[in-house]
């Protein structure tokens, strides 16, 4: 009965707590600003689209890593603000007023 004296500790790997990061952006925006680059690339089919899908590439995953360094679940937390956009509005005032439950709502 000895073993049941302390707690049981469970390890938690920091692997499996992170983040899915690409070049430090969302690994989904960056995958689709990738492609969305290369449709303009190939869609212009010159060296000015060639380079102007590089240009937009280059500014995407800039603004993407920075977006990822400052928080990297920003995506996930803009999408649940607009599923709660009809019930939360953001007010800071203490006169604000409560919006009224939507009645589609379960």
């Amino acid at each position: 009965m000895q073993h049941l004296d302390k707690p049981r500790e469970i390890p938690i790997h920091q692997s499996a707590n992170r983040p899915h990061l690409i070049l430090g952006g969302d690994r989904e925006l960056v995958l689709f600003a990738g492609l969305t680059a290369a449709c303009l690339a190939f869609t212009l089919a010159s060296l000015m689209g060639i380079i102007i899908g590089l240009i937009v590439w280059l500014t995407s995953v800039a603004v993407l890593s920075r977006m990822g360094k400052a928080d990297p679940m920003l995506r996930h937390a803009y999408l649940r603000h607009l599923q709660y956009r009809p019930f939360y509005l953001a007010k800071g005032h203490v006169r604000s007023r409560c919006s009224a439950t939507p009645k589609n709502w379960r």
